[in-house]
This record gives C-alpha cells, structure tokens and sequence, in this order.
C-alpha cells in the first residue's frame, strides 16, 4: 500500500472508532456511560485540561484539569452543595464568575497518583448546574498519570 493510500485510509479508520474511545486513550477521567458526552484534550508539560462536551451541540458540560497542585483555593465563605466523585466525597464551592450570567461551581479531588483533579461547572440557569454537576459527579478515575498516552 503506497503513501497516498495510507493517507486516505487514516481518516476513514478513525471514523470507524467511537469517539470516545479516542478521547478516552489519553488520562482524562472516563465519562459516565451514554452520558452523550466526549473530551476535547488540551496537554501542557505540567498539566492536562479535559474539557467534556456535548457531542450533539459541542457545548460544554465541565472541565477537568489534573495537575500535581491545584489552583483552586477552598474558603468555607464559598462553600456550596455536596457531592461525591469516584468514591471521593467532594464538596462544590462558588467560583470566580467572568460573565455576571453564569453559575460557576468547582471542586478539587486528591487522587492517588499525586495528581490533583480540578473540576469546574459553568451554566446559565440552576437546571444546567444540576445536570452539569450529575454528569460530573458520574466521572471515574482509572488512569490519571500524566503523559500516560
């Protein structure tokens, strides 16, 4: 098979892959099952963003960024709802708000890889917050080591 075969059969393969699988062979967290949902992956030398989306619309559900230290900073001022991740019990806190209409919710979760999990919600009504933070609280974390793709 020459090159330019090659070439026109790598796209057509990758169709025939569930996109979530693909998403699925870096270190982000696994997505809840039929959750309609797939990661968009962004990797730095210390630090890999997963931003969850909707594959129907591509909007965005949550963000997870795994890092050996979080930057998030929990003040019992801002403290919200509780919840669970994982078998982690986690505990939601107001964040910083960049439009004055969006909710913003986020969460920190140690794993035991020493890799911190900083999970952030963002929505425009209270209805968008529940479902984000459901389909959230539905992640598994199975291999989070960085650089593990």
């Amino acid at each position: 098979m020459d090159r330019s075969m090659i070439k026109r059969w790598i796209p057509f393969a990758a169709l025939l892959l569930p996109l979530q699988a693909l998403a699925q062979s870096g270190a982000c967290p696994e997505l809840p099952p039929a959750s309609g949902l797939a990661w968009e992956v962004s990797e730095g030398g210390d630090f890999l963003y997963c931003r969850a989306v909707h594959q129907a619309d591509g909007a965005q559900a949550f963000s997870v960024m795994l890092r050996e230290e979080s930057p998030m900073r929990e003040r019992m001022s801002l403290r919200e709802e509780r919840g669970a991740i994982d078998g982690h019990e986690i505990r939601w806190y107001r964040g910083d708000v960049a439009t004055t209409n969006a909710i913003v919710r986020e969460t920190a979760i140690e794993l035991d890889d020493d890799l911190v999990a900083h999970i952030v919600l963002r929505a425009v009504s209270e209805e968008q917050l529940a479902e984000s933070r459901r389909l959230a609280e539905g992640l598994r974390f199975a291999d989070t080591r960085l650089g593990s793709h």
